[in-house]
Order: C-alpha cells, then sequence, then structure tokens
C-alpha cells in the first residue's frame, strides 16, 4: 500500500483534479490505489500521474453509474501509472526512432539556460536562422553562447520556432505570463449556449448518419466519435484513453506530418487519416466530419482553427451539441497565450527545470523524470470529454472546456515536497506487460498493463498502433 505521504500527495491531486472537472467530492471514495514507490523526483511525479489516470477513470465510472445505476470501484497501481507516463510501448525485435532531435536540448547561453525544441524540421530551421549556424551540436553551442538567454528566446519565437530560457519559480510568478496563468483554472469551463437536442439524442448528426450511442459497462464509449486535432503529446494520451473504452476515434494529420519517436506510443486504438486543411475540399470534409461527431479534441495554437474558419463559434454552429475540448501551452489568457510550447519549454520557462537542478545540485537544468505535463493534462482533457458525455445525457447541450500546460504545471509544483522516504521503483520487468502481441505498423511490440482498473470494465483497444494517414477521413 501507498505511505501515508504518498496517500495524501495523490489524494490531494485527485481531489484537485475532480473537482476542476465539476465532479461531485463523494466520488473520490470509489477510487484505491495501490503499490508503494515513486520516480525519483523533486515534485510528487508518481502521486500526480496516479491521481490524473484516476480522475479519467473515475469520469468513465461516472457515466457507467449515470447510463447503468451503478458506480463501479476503481483502483489505480501506481508503478504502472508512473510507467505509463514515459513509455507504454516494448518493441520486440526493433527499436523505437529517437525521442529529439540531434539539435534539441538544453544549452548555456551567456546569462543562463535555454532549451531549444527542434523536432519538427520548421521549427529546427526557425532558431538555426536566428543562430546563423549549422545544424551540429557544438556549432549551436557555440552560437547560443552569444546570447542572452531571454533575448534568444524572444528572437527564436519570433522566428515562429519553439524556445523557453530558464527560470525560477519566483520569477515565473513575476513573469507578466505567469501572473496571467496564476488567475486560470485548472479548467476553463464555457458556457456553449443550449443545444438543440433532448438528452441523449444525436440530431447534431446528419440524418442519413444518426446512431445510438450503444455504450455497454464493457465498451462504455462504444459509438461515441472522437475527432483528433492533437499533436505531441497531451492530446494523443487523451485519445489514447478514450479508445480504450470503445470510442471511435478518428486522428487527422496534415500531409508530410510524422512523430517518429511518439507515434507507435500514441495511435493506439485509433484509425489515422490526412487532410489538408488549406484545401477548400479537404476542410469541407473536416467540418463534414465535425457536424457527425460527439467530441472533438485539439491541441492548435489558441488562433490556428480560428484562422482556417474554425473558431469555437464556426464548431458550435456545425454542431451544437459538441464535446469541445481544446488545449494549448502557455495558458488562456496573457501576452503568451498563442506561444508555441511544448512540455520541455514549459517546464524551463515555469520554474521546474530550475528546481530540479538546485534540488540535485546539478550545473545544468533536471527536468522532470518524465513528461508529467503532457500526460496528467492529456488524462484530465479524456475525464473533460467522458464528463462532457455524462452531461450531455441529462442536458442535451455540448460543453467546452481548455486545459494548457503551464496550469498543469502548478498544480504539481503546489505540492513540491516527493516523499524523499519513498522506495525508488525498480526497472521495468516482463511482469509490466500485458502477455499479448500487438502487431503495430512498425512491429510486433508489448503494451503495459493498464495502469487503471473498473470493476466489470476492462480496457481494451480496438486496433494495433497504425501509422499516420493509414486511413480514410470518414467515421465507421
Amino acid at each position: 500500500m501507498p505511505t501515508a505521504c504518498q496517500n495524501a500527495a495523490a489524494t490531494h491531486f485527485l481531489h484537485e483534479f475532480w473537482l476542476a472537472l465539476g465532479g461531485r467530492a463523494g466520488d473520490l471514495a470509489q477510487v484505491q490505489m495501490t503499490g508503494n514507490g515513486a520516480l525519483a523526483s523533486i515534485f510528487p511525479v508518481t502521486d500526480f500521474a496516479s491521481a490524473a489516470i484516476a480522475a479519467a477513470h473515475l469520469a468513465v465510472g461516472e457515466l457507467l453509474g449515470q447510463t447503468l445505476g451503478t458506480a463501479p470501484a476503481i483502483t489505480v497501481d501506481r508503478r504502472l501509472a508512473s510507467l505509463w507516463f514515459a513509455t507504454s510501448l516494448q518493441p520486440l525485435g526493433w527499436e523505437l526512432p529517437a525521442q529529439w532531435d540531434a539539435v534539441a536540448g538544453d544549452y548555456r547561453a551567456a546569462d543562463g539556460w535555454i532549451r531549444l525544441h527542434t523536432n519538427a524540421p520548421h521549427h529546427r530551421q526557425a532558431a538555426l536562422a536566428v543562430l546563423k549556424t549549422a545544424p551540429e551540436r557544438d556549432a549551436v553551442s557555440q552560437a547560443v553562447l552569444r546570447w542572452q538567454a531571454c533575448q534568444l528566446e524572444r528572437a527564436v519565437v519570433d522566428n515562429q520556432g519553439c524556445a523557453a530560457a530558464m527560470r525560477s519559480a519566483s520569477a515565473w510568478r513575476e513573469h507578466p505570463q505567469g501572473r496571467a496563468v496564476a488567475l486560470e483554472p485548472l479548467l476553463h469551463w464555457l458556457d456553449p449556449g443550449a443545444g438543440p437536442d433532448s438528452a441523449g439524442n444525436r440530431s447534431s448528426r446528419s440524418s442519413q448518419e444518426q446512431t445510438v450511442w450503444r455504450g455497454s459497462r464493457e465498451r462504455p464509449l462504444q459509438g461515441v466519435r472522437v475527432l483528433d486535432l492533437t499533436r505531441i503529446l497531451a492530446g494523443p494520451v487523451a485519445t489514447r484513453f478514450l479508445a480504450g473504452f470503445g470510442a471511435d476515434v478518428l486522428r487527422i494529420d496534415p500531409h508530410g506530418w510524422d512523430e517518429p519517436g511518439t507515434v507507435p506510443e500514441v495511435v493506439l486504438g485509433k484509425r489515422c487519416a490526412r487532410l489538408d486543411l488549406r484545401d477548400p475540399a479537404d476542410r469541407a470534409v473536416l467540418e463534414r466530419l465535425l457536424s457527425e461527431a460527439d467530441v472533438i479534441i485539439h491541441g492548435y495554437r489558441a488562433d490556428a482553427l480560428a484562422r482556417l474558419g474554425l473558431d469555437a463559434n464556426r464548431r458550435r454552429q456545425l454542431n451544437p451539441s459538441l464535446i469541445d475540448i481544446s488545449l494549448n501551452a502557455y495558458g488562456w489568457t496573457g501576452p503568451w497565450r498563442a506561444r508555441r510550447g511544448f512540455d520541455s519549454l514549459v517546464q524551463m520557462s515555469c520554474g521546474i527545470a530550475e528546481a530540479g537542478m538546485h534540488a540535485a545540485a546539478s550545473d545544468r537544468p533536471v527536468p522532470l523524470p518524465v513528461q508529467a505535463l503532457d500526460h496528467a493534462t492529456g488524462y484530465l482533457m479524456a475525464a473533460a470529454a467522458v464528463r462532457g458525455l455524462t452531461q450531455r445525457l441529462n442536458t442535451g447541450r455540448g460543453v467546452q472546456v481548455q486545459a494548457s500546460l503551464a496550469r498543469t504545471a502548478l498544480s504539481l509544483m503546489s505540492c513540491p515536497q516527493a516523499d524523499a522516504s519513498s522506495e525508488a521503483f525498480s526497472l521495468r520487468n516482463t511482469a509490466d506487460y500485458a502477455t499479448d502481441i500487438e502487431h503495430t505498423a512498425w512491429g510486433p511490440a508489448h503494451r503495459l498493463k493498464p495502469a487503471g482498473q473498473i470493476e466489470g470494465t476492462p480496457t481494451r483497444w480496438d486496433f494495433p498502433a497504425t501509422a499516420l494517414g493509414s486511413a480514410d477521413a470518414r467515421w465507421q
């Protein structure tokens, strides 16, 4: 069983998450955490992971209670929760590509540290153009040394790239964006207005496409259509979770886009298609898919869909009962609300990497042991989607929910002291993995056992991980 300190931290996070989701405090009694040990970190990452996964499962349990009359018991394994926050896939006879581009990483600047995120070719080119150097790590290191960290951050961002200077938590609290994020709720629940449906009616789909939500105890999200417009990493985690309970998840990517280091990890249970949203014909296809969806989860920057003519009002016009869940990196208010960002950059901006550096007595940034902001936010987005479905059963109305990595970071940092006496997790072993072989598009693999268990409702994915663009852009 978890220690008292671990129970307190996990309970703190789960209570915060569930109330932010609009849940009832009494529902928390359904959840039990099992297992001891923790990931080594200044922040209680294992408790954070366990609570986020528990919140998503609790939302499914609430939906089951709404439709079947009995709320099931939920168990979360702390060790497996921590492992899912790293990688769930163990290739057999092949290797995943490197997670990071050769240029990506932390660099010492003239007055501190900065992180360059260059995994996407256009982001790499944006940084190199500012630095006026070749794509070689030593050359980049020498070029970065000639810059003040915040000046280089600004120059790269202004050139449509991705970078973050390392700041302390106190500096972030005083920063205009840090102050803005501190005033935001963990999840923004926006009132989209009343939809035309009565509870459970699916009239937002065309008459030819109307179907009955055929969820059951075993597959509670069967028949739920989820439009996935997400990239690395939080959004894909959310839609992977929904697919595990039967949702029909259709991921849309632009032509030529790939995420070789993460796609096999996150496309489990999904069908993946491609559309060029700048092309009117392809955008019309997306609008049709959206009009027939139950849920959309998207990770575009705050203004990106609006520039494509698909702002929140247009999405609601196309589908009044839509469950609309969106993510950005740096919050929904403040001067950085439209800034490109990723988990590793937010850790640098908000003080996590600097706090880790001091705790480890290191001379360089020390991030979290896993990309916990991405994963935790992903499970919160999944939980929001399921809670939205539950609310729609009662009201016939859609919901709109916004999450951000920067606000999730504040939640983790609110409980800053990990249990130093906790037993560290051992290396992965065969007992952590399901016995079945998953035949992914890249080769055979084992997948971790699910970290959460809902009594009578197994987690099961209908498809192995498949390549981007391998399916047609249509609902099943």
